[in-house]
């Protein structure tokens, strides 16, 4: 049987999909262009991505999929206080999660205390199990994430992976729940949009947000389970007053605040674009197709026509909302 890349995306629509034709559609030179930026002191380098100091006791794992190791495919990263080591996210493979455990063991001495998932998407959840090769440390994740890796995360099937998340401590799905690691409170925020149960991980001093998939730096985001409206509010809660604060996105290099705001403005121009091609009556796929990302909010990953099933989609979850 011929799969198409049509098929492809139907069949296969998750984040993961979404950037490995991403990588096939982007030049070579783009693609490592996109993988040397780092925003912190880089204290590892692999083939599927690095490992950046952004502050005292906190790095961001960036993942480089474009360049076609999916060991990791999302970013992630940890926290660390005197008392125990935060893990965030749990990757596309155990592989990619054991290499960050291991990280925080030659960086901290500890082998993570407590792993924190932002949501349930494959690339972030499926290879959670991978934390428990030397120590069980506890899965916290809101129910709804829990019962979706569960139930829909079964490509492949992995029994180690459903028994890590079965137990996971539940993080509220409405308040900020807190976890002291010993003089470091990290805040789980539960937030929504991107999917129906998303979570931040944040820290006030110093300013640090690990995003999830609510914010793509520098990649056009995948709207497979989006409600554009709910995610937008998600993304203007992120910003601060105040002070600097350093954004890890679930995708594409570590962000600062103009970051961000760039990446609004990228949203709101989906969005016009979407409102305006739907009270036309235009469907979906034609104003996808036809859509073009303004020259003024610069370099997204997505070059080449084919990749407009991306804007397509994005499209269709606006279309979702105004109907």
């Amino acid at each position: 049987m011929t799969i198409t890349r049509r098929t492809f995306l139907t069949q296969h629509i998750g984040c993961a999909c979404h950037i490995a034709l991403m990588a096939a559609a982007m030049p070579l030179a783009a693609r490592r262009a996109f993988a040397a930026e780092s925003l912190g002191t880089v204290v590892a380098k692999e083939k599927f991505g690095t490992l950046e100091k952004i502050a005292d006791g906190v790095w961001a794992h960036v993942s480089a999929p474009l360049e076609g190791d999916r060991t990791t495919v999302s970013n992630g990263g940890l926290i660390a206080g005197k008392d125990g080591v935060l893990a965030i996210e749990g990757f596309q493979t155990p592989e990619g999660a054991k290499w960050l455990a291991g990280k925080a063991k030659e960086l901290t001495g500890k082998w993570p205390t407590h792993v924190a998932l932002t949501h349930y998407h494959a690339d972030h959840a499926n290879g959670v199990a991978g934390y428990l090769a030397e120590a069980k440390p506890p899965i916290r994740a809101t129910a709804r994430t829990r019962d979706l890796v569960i139930e829909r995360n079964q490509t492949p099937p992995d029994p180690a992976r459903a028994a890590a998340v079965k137990d996971a401590i539940v993080v509220s799905p409405t308040g900020t729940t807190t976890l002291d690691l010993g003089g470091r409170t990290v805040k789980l925020i539960p937030r929504g949009g991107h999917t129906d149960s998303d979570v931040t991980v944040e820290l006030d001093d110093p300013g640090v947000v690990f995003c999830g998939d609510l914010v793509w730096n520098r990649m056009f985001p995948n709207y497979v389970d989006t409600v554009p409206t709910k995610m937008a509010a998600s993304i203007a809660g992120l910003k601060r007053g105040a002070g600097a604060t350093i954004y890890v996105p679930g995708h594409g290099p570590v962000a600062k605040k103009a970051d961000i705001e760039r990446y609004q403005a990228m949203f709101a121009a989906v969005e016009a674009a979407a409102r305006k091609a739907h009270a036309k009556g235009i469907s979906a796929e034609d104003a996808g197709n036809t859509f073009e990302m303004p020259d003024s909010l610069g370099m997204w990953a997505l070059f080449n026509p084919a990749a407009k099933t991306f804007y397509q989609r994005a499209f269709a979850a606006w279309y979702k909302e105004l109907a």
